[in-house]
């Protein structure tokens, strides 16, 4: 409920990538114990800030919205106006924003929330102990909430703020199939599988999918188009792939944009190397589809999804093939379409309001310091313009007034022409570089 009985919760979203801000926009939403929210959101300026492209993808409406840097956020958030502040960044970032918000010394700092925006399948000890500190650590599962405190447990770390709740993405009308309709979807991701080839492989046996069944609708769903960056780097787009594979594409197979929940308003089966979108179809009883075909491994992130009876592979799917999901697995991800979803969020808003009722808040906390990770904290503090006790590095520069007409115009366009490099680098000269490596 409101921490001022006249006005609104006043929530601060803080996200680096369309994903992270999706998922944080989301979840303050459903976690704010109240009907009155006043939502802000910053994007962290860097490589993956999104486009306006992107940000309309989500189509998540808010009060305000601006791009910032974490010094700027953390001013934003020195006057004291805030009651929650969700963290929706990698770990390193957060760890920095718990560090920032601490130095701030407010006499009434505000509730500070973090979590994971889909499937937890790798750095678990790492982006955990990142992310200590919040009060309130959001676990999307049973399972993760599991994992994620016998990992607090296993340093000796509080794991009070641990709180299972689902992703907030979750939702939409259940499967129906239609006469006459046959749509299947690969979810594409930016960096599982890595390689040239492994990714022409998938596209590969994509394409021979929709020739084999000429009356079905293939589609390619992809996150972002060629120069935009999602959560991860994407060095070898589809896009480009698709354009250099022998023979064409077939009338049947399409690339297709856009919010995954509008896609899979038309998909009767959903088909994926790891994705999170897999979990979105599970929940609205979709088939759904995990591919072995590169092998069952972590870097791959299917090992998540062992007895889950998704496993599967595009010969076996070739051939009619549709697994049947195990109903105990799906309890315990958070994904089991039985109506539970709609309470799943009820423990986070119940400890978010304690948290706003409290008489007082203790000092945030973070299990990394300067005495208990000398060599790892202050690097990735620096990293923010942070000294290791949060406060801004000395020498860095002096707030400065919000650019109006030209200067504004001119410093947006160096941003994204650095951007573009930076782009550049990564989708071309990159590869290049490795490849010769390779030789």
């Amino acid at each position: 409920m409101p921490t001022r009985t006249s006005e609104a919760v006043r929530v601060a979203v803080l996200a680096d990538s369309d994903t992270r801000w999706k998922w944080g926009a989301l979840t303050a939403r459903r976690i704010t114990p109240s009907t009155s929210v006043e939502l802000s959101g910053f994007l962290l300026r860097g490589r993956a800030t999104p486009t306006p492209r992107q940000l309309a993808e989500v189509g998540v409406a808010v009060d305000d919205l601006r791009e910032v840097t974490g010094r700027e956020f953390l001013r934003e958030i020195a006057d004291g106006s805030y009651d929650i502040v969700v963290l929706a960044l990698v770990g390193g970032g957060v760890q920095a924003m718990l560090h920032g918000l601490a130095a701030l010394g407010l006499a009434r700092r505000p509730v500070v929330v973090t979590g994971y925006v889909g499937v937890v399948y790798e750095k678990l000890s790492d982006g955990l102990l990142l992310r200590h500190g919040a009060d309130v650590v959001l676990a999307n599962s049973r399972h993760d909430a599991d994992r994620f405190r016998a990992v607090y447990r296993g340093v000796g770390a509080d794991p009070a703020a641990v709180t299972e709740a689902a992703l907030p993405f979750l939702g939409g009308a259940p499967h129906r199939p239609e006469d006459g309709r046959d749509t299947v979807v690969f979810a594409a991701q930016p960096s599982v599988p890595d390689s040239r080839a492994d990714r022409t492989y998938l596209l590969r046996r994509l394409v021979e999918h929709a020739r084999l069944h000429p009356g079905r609708e293939v589609l390619l769903k992809l996150r972002s188009r060629p120069g935009e960056h999602t959560t991860h780097l994407e060095e070898l787009p589809y896009q480009k792939l698709a354009q250099k594979l022998p023979g064409g594409l077939p009338p049947n197979f399409r690339l297709v944009y856009g919010n995954m929940g509008e896609v899979l308003d038309r998909t009767d089966l959903l088909v994926t190397v790891s994705s999170t979108a897999a979990l979105e179809s599970l929940h609205r009883s979709i088939p759904t589809a995990v591919l072995t075909d590169l092998g069952v491994r972590e870097p791959l992130g299917n090992h998540h999804f062992l007895g889950s009876g998704l496993l599967t592979s595009w010969d076996l799917l070739d051939g009619g093939h549709r697994p049947a999901p195990d109903p105990d697995w799906l309890a315990r991800q958070g994904v089991a379409a039985d109506g539970a979803y709609d309470k799943a969020f009820d423990e986070a808003r119940q400890r978010v309001a304690e948290l706003l009722l409290a008489a007082e808040r203790p000092p945030l906390a973070p299990y990394y310091t300067p005495a208990t990770a000398p060599g790892y904290l202050p690097p990735l503090l620096a990293r923010h313009h942070l000294a290791p006790d949060g406060t801004p590095l000395a020498g860095a520069a002096a707030p400065e007034t919000a650019p109006t007409g030209i200067r504004r115009a001119v410093r947006q366009a160096v941003r994204e022409a650095a951007r573009g490099a930076y782009r550049h680098g990564v989708q071309r000269v990159a590869p290049v570089i490795r490849r010769m490596g390779e030789l």
